[in-house]
């Protein structure tokens, strides 16, 4: 994960103030909902950020709606990606919060092209826990969302 963390004020979102226009982006895509633009840290060419223009800090702030518009534009550049750098590979990536490994607290995602040894590390430790444990989380989710 980058080690970019936005350092602004409350109240002056640095994407806040990209999508206003009031500091440059190589702006890619746009919408009535959502900019797509390209990321200053290139982890490889073609890194492109989709955000969505009104602020939401996270996805969970986000309405069903604007969280539908993020990943149409997401699939839409990712397509983009895949024609014009050939990537074998891509990476769409979207974090929420502090502990999520988010740095920058405006609801975005990452269209990262993906290569072989490109130095990008996605991994975490699997627990594997036993199979009456994985149904009962499932019957506790499964519980909140039928309410």
């Amino acid at each position: 994960m980058p080690h970019f963390i936005d350092p602004s004020p409350s109240g002056s979102c640095i994407f806040c103030k990209l999508v206003a226009g009031q500091i440059p982006s190589a702006r890619v895509y746009e919408d009535e909902q959502t900019l797509a633009f390209m990321d200053l840290g290139q982890v490889n060419p073609g890194h492109v950020l989709v955000a969505l223009k009104r602020h939401a800090a996270t996805l969970l702030d986000c309405t069903p709606d604007e969280a539908a518009a993020l990943m149409r534009t997401a699939h839409t550049v990712a397509h983009a990606v895949k024609q014009v750098f050939q990537p074998p590979g891509l990476t769409l990536l979207q974090a929420n919060g502090k502990e999520g490994d988010q740095t920058v607290f405006h609801v975005h995602m990452h269209v990262v092209p993906r290569h072989a040894h490109d130095g990008i590390a996605l991994t975490w430790p699997r627990k594997e826990p036993a199979f009456e444990v994985l149904r009962g989380y499932a019957a506790q989710l499964g519980q909140h969302l039928s309410k």
